[in-house]
């Protein structure tokens, strides 16, 4: 259907590719912090209306629609076959993960648990020595890096993409040390000065989320004038500092946060409007595996009783363009995206 429509010129390509496409447009226009006008209509229309609003509404449209549907350079130098999403397996090293802690405290045991992670189709294996459930305690950075590195370094050594899931300047050059490609940081390089003064001076590829708040407390009153247009424009400005320091859009991706200072109403007004994140010009993950929302969402489920609801997300980010998607159960995801795949195509 998505090429059909591209051929006929009735649609636009999304992120380039020719198997997703829209037709229509949502606006938003804040005229007042809290106040927010939305609309529906098409690229046209819209390139036509900014005509008249004066030069910066006219390059600002111009660039939101040049960024969604330019094609993009693969994230991190990894390729995506046929513009499918990366899967990015979980490998926690830590005591007190919400989801799997202590299973894959020992190293060995961490390795064992990731390598079968890329037997099973993940691309990337995110490792990560600190919980950042609600609630949790921060770890020192000393600690972390006691727990990843030994893990970061096997892995690379064995040709595995690993990411860094840390907050720590102190980590993140340990572990890009040790092999680490990417840098995963819950608070967009927010949570440490030096983090992203690093990430510039190495050329790091670094994935920026968006968080309110810190774990501890981030879950007590989330707030949002319009949540999706409020973490954009928090993305916004930290991907500006990001190219500020010398990353260019192949190095960025973004991370809308599911979960992290959200109520189950935020969670999923953001993931309706994935597709919306491809207009800052960097890809985007999705991050939602085993997370209360679907909990809260199906009967306060367990978080290992999850998985059917994690798979429901991780198609429906696929769907709306997400690039990348961080998930526990691996087999399961690509065997999801994979039978969701084949029935698009038919």
């Amino acid at each position: 259907m998505a090429e059909r429509l591209l051929t006929e010129g009735r649609a636009w390509p999304l992120a380039g590719r020719s198997d997703l496409a829209f037709t229509l447009l949502s606006l938003f226009l804040r005229d007042e912090p809290d106040r927010i006008l939305h609309g529906v209509t098409d690229p046209v229309t819209v390139r036509r209306w900014s005509l008249g609003e004066g030069q910066t509404v006219q390059d600002h449209v111009e660039g939101l629609i040049q960024s969604l549907t330019r094609v993009r350079s693969p994230f991190a130098g990894v390729a995506r076959p046929d513009g499918k999403p990366l899967v990015m397996g979980i490998l926690n090293v830590t005591p007190d993960s919400f989801s799997d802690g202590g299973t894959h405290w020992d190293p060995q045991v961490a390795v064992s648990s990731g390598l079968a992670m890329l037997e099973a189709g993940a691309t990337i294996l995110d490792v990560g020595g600190e919980s950042t459930r609600p609630g949790a305690d921060p770890v020192p950075p000393e600690e972390e890096i006691t727990r990843v590195v030994p893990v970061i370094r096997d892995l690379a050594n064995r040709g595995a993409v690993v990411s860094i899931d840390t907050y720590h300047a102190t980590t993140m050059g340990a572990a890009l040390d040790a092999g680490a490609r990417i840098v995963n940081d819950i608070t967009g390089l927010t949570g440490d000065s030096e983090a992203l003064p690093l990430v510039g001076r190495r050329r790091a590829p670094v994935v920026v989320m968006h968080i309110q708040g810190e774990p501890r407390t981030m879950q007590k009153d989330p707030t949002y004038a319009d949540a999706p247009l409020d973490v954009m424009d928090w993305l916004s400005d930290r991907l500006a500092a990001c190219r500020a320091v010398g990353l260019t859009d192949d190095l960025l991706c973004v991370d809308p946060g599911i979960g992290f200072g959200k109520s189950v109403d935020h969670n999923l007004q953001l993931l309706e409007a994935t597709a919306q994140f491809l207009g800052l010009g960097a890809e985007i993950l999705v991050g939602a595996s085993r997370k209360s929302l679907i909990g809260k969402l199906c009967g306060e489920l367990l978080p290992r009783e999850r998985l059917p609801g994690s798979l429901a997300i991780a198609t429906a980010a696929a769907a709306r363009g997400a690039a990348i998607l961080r998930v526990h159960d691996v087999p399961e995801t690509v065997q999801a995206l994979t039978v969701a795949e084949a029935l698009e195509r038919a």
